[in-house]
């Protein structure tokens, strides 16, 4: 019942984005362009990172079946796209033989199989189908918001900003001055889903062998964040300095609707904020930085891995705070509500799955409590921030600082204790 109300609630989400989507935009939906994939180039998404993840649930030669099955249908509409002379985008050849492996394994599981069998394939299918709808939902979404919201907050954020000292700018110039590094930054920014892949495998390697999922993992909190998160898109539509305040992505072409072209070189004057107004193709997806939430839940769980799959953890996370910065995507409290946020999910969700314990529901409400009033202080006291930086600066570091902290406090206090190694009793010398 569960899982059959959670599938009706995302069904119905799912619906109501199409629609939108049409009213709106005049575009296809989630659904239709998950649905046109099944013959059509598809765009570049995750469709072989959510392969991977139903393949969990598979032995080594299904997986084998699964994935063969895969490459062989891709390779199929390559040939016939290359015979027919189909004009296919660049970077779009591969990722329909995912798809179809995915849901011949959906039928597979109907048809052939019974019981716990079937019940654990059709969680793996809805695991991977997950991931890959997640991206055209989020991409529907972030449309919804550069429609309806016209005006944009940036320069209320730009001025609390004052209070971490501009961190946007001072990244964005020495990126400027590193040169080889931007293209690192620029990939780890645009493949955040790999990693999360990566460090989910990690996580549910067992589950073929065990016959059910662990009790908590890395997609769950991925999937939750991108559900709630881009909500607060619609409460507080802010598009990123290198658009409020810069040439936007593409050369000149964002200046017409910039406040002013000041960055990365020149911080913008302490000057009292208002909405402005700003084009409808730019997504108000800043506030708070999920991609740096989802970073943060990468390096969450990647503590528990292998000490490769932490040391990627942690340079997955630092490159993206550094990305997001360096390329002018997020002001610096964009980032520290992000890292609220991330714990704050992370917590609800441990906290559920302890039993509702005390402590947990003191965590989720002070963080939720938190986040709040970063936000409430982004929106009303943006020229207080700007005006004594030594005073808010601190005190928003310290409010962040004291999430981290007791969410690390509290998760660890609900771990196995290990008891001590018994030291062998010395044993009487033989007279």
């Amino acid at each position: 019942m569960l899982w059959a109300t959670a599938g009706l609630v995302a069904l119905g989400f799912l619906v109501a984005l199409e629609i939108a989507a049409r009213h709106y935009g005049g575009v296809p939906g989630p659904i239709t362009n998950q649905a046109r994939e099944v013959l059509f180039p598809p765009k570049p998404g995750p469709l072989y990172g959510g392969l991977a993840l139903m393949m969990v649930v598979l032995t080594w030669r299904q997986r084998f079946i699964a994935a063969g099955f895969a490459v062989g249908v891709d390779a199929v509409f390559v040939l016939v796209r290359w015979a027919v002379d189909a004009d296919v985008p660049e970077g779009q050849f591969f990722g329909n033989g995912a798809l179809w492996a995915m849901l011949g394994c959906a039928v597979f599981a109907i048809t052939r199989r019974t019981g716990a069998e079937r019940v654990l394939l059709l969680k793996g299918v809805g695991l991977g189908l997950l991931l890959v709808a997640g991206r055209k939902t989020g991409d529907t979404w972030l449309l919804i918001t550069a429609k309806t919201r016209p005006t944009v907050l940036d320069p209320y954020v730009a001025m609390a900003d004052h209070a971490l000292g501009n961190p946007s700018w001072l990244a964005g110039r020495l990126l400027e001055a590193s040169g080889p590094v931007s293209p690192v930054l620029d990939l780890v920014y645009a493949q955040l889903a790999v990693a999360a892949v990566a460090v989910a495998l990690y996580q549910l390697r067992n589950v073929a062998t065990e016959r059910r999922f662990p009790r908590h993992h890395l997609v769950r909190t991925f999937l939750l964040i991108g559900l709630v998160g881009p909500a607060f898109y619609m409460i507080f539509p802010v598009v990123g300095p290198i658009f409020a305040y810069g040439p936007g992505t593409s050369g000149t072409g964002g200046v017409q609707w910039a406040v002013a072209d000041l960055w990365p070189h020149t911080p913008p004057p302490i000057t009292v904020p208002h909405p402005v107004p700003y084009d409808g193709i730019t997504p108000r997806n800043c506030m708070p930085s999920l991609h740096t939430a989802w970073a943060t839940t990468i390096f969450i769980h990647s503590r528990k891995g292998p000490r490769l799959l932490r040391y990627a953890g942690t340079f997955w996370l630092t490159a993206t705070l550094g990305a997001t910065l360096g390329f002018g995507y997020h002001y610096g409290v964009d980032l520290l509500a992000g890292v609220v946020f991330a714990l704050t999910i992370e917590a609800a969700l441990r906290t559920y799955d302890h039993g509702w314990h005390r402590s947990g529901v003191q965590l989720v409400a002070y963080g939720t409590a938190v986040f709040g009033a970063l936000l409430v202080s982004y929106r009303y006291l943006p020229m207080e921030m700007a005006a004594h930086p030594w005073v808010y600066g601190p005190l928003v570091m310290l409010s962040t600082a004291s999430v981290i902290y007791g969410y690390v406090r509290t998760t660890g206090s609900w771990e196995p204790k290990t008891p001590p190694a018994l030291r062998p009793e010395p044993q009487p010398e033989m007279v």
